[in-house]
């Protein structure tokens, strides 16, 4: 089993930035990859990022390339969202996930189903 705990959403104003954490307990050693994944209101669960615990392979949803940054620090079993220029449409519940199944390619890493563990997510609110 691996536990994901969230932390470091709010508000903020656009324009702004926040750095998001997922921090894991349990058998972190099992975990291949970590992913972040939003939803707003009335929406469907959307991709962000995904990063393989190697940090070897990284991807990101069109829509926050350039702007969010995964990483992650092994030693903590803690991964990270840096989120800069934020929009109001980024507004959502932010979760992380981890998959413990084989790693295969981080191209498919965007469908909620790749994952096996999920955080509780936070709150991230973009004022215009």
């Amino acid at each position: 089993q691996v536990q994901l705990v969230e932390s470091g959403g709010g508000l903020v104003q656009a324009g702004g930035s926040l750095r998001l954490s997922c921090a894991a307990s349990g058998r972190t050693g099992s975990i291949n990859v970590m992913g972040w994944f939003r939803q707003a209101p009335g929406k469907e669960r959307e991709f962000v990022a995904a990063r393989s615990w190697s940090g070897n392979s990284i991807y990101y949803a069109d829509s926050v390339k350039g702007r969010f940054t995964i990483s992650g620090d092994n030693a903590k079993n803690t991964g990270y969202l840096l989120m800069n220029s934020l929009k109001p449409e980024d507004t959502a519940v932010y979760y992380c996930a981890a998959r413990t199944r084989m790693f295969l390619s981080i191209a498919i890493m965007g469908a909620p189903n790749e994952y096996d563990y999920w955080g509780q997510g936070t709150q991230v609110t973009v004022s215009s």
